[in-house]
């Protein structure tokens, strides 16, 4: 029998090609047999190869609107009234330079600040907007300066 500690993995993203020294060192802390770990690093790089080689986006996960921060909710009454807004880069244009987000042109996407309670500055909240600027067709919510997104459901 293998016993398993719980752990938490990093999120893999296709700006993060698989190395395998990355993912045995994620590993370490798992109380693992040799055999179990062995088999979960070639598991866990193995996806990463694939994600990474297909050069696509990781599958994004949805968040229902009223499961976000009190803010992040503010910030989409906001953006659904066109402002205003608190922040001056508000309504800037996304390049999706991370590419985690679906493919769009350029222009496409919008940011906005989620504030963030004590911060002395924007932080690191984010809804970015895909559409009209006034009638998104679709937002993400990345409360980590892009690493991640999560789609919002409304």
């Amino acid at each position: 029998m293998i016993a398993v500690r719980a752990m938490s993995l990093p999120v893999p993203s296709a700006a993060m090609p698989c190395n395998a020294a990355r993912c045995l060192r994620a590993l370490t802390r798992a109380s693992l047999s040799v055999a179990a770990y062995s088999l979960m690093a070639m598991v866990a790089c193995a996806l990463l190869v694939a994600v990474a080689s297909a050069g696509g986006p990781l599958p994004l996960v949805d968040v229902q609107a009223r499961g976000l921060p009190a803010e992040a909710r503010e910030v989409l009454v906001r953006i659904h009234a066109g402002g205003p807004f608190k922040y001056a880069r508000d309504g800037v244009v996304f390049g999706n330079r991370e590419r985690l987000l679906p493919s769009e042109p350029r222009g496409y996407y919008h940011e906005y600040t989620v504030g963030t309670p004590g911060a002395r500055n924007r932080g690191a909240r984010r809804i970015v907007c895909g559409g009209a600027e006034r009638k998104p067709v679709e937002c993400f919510y990345t409360d980590d300066h892009y690493t991640s997104f999560r789609r919002i459901r409304e």
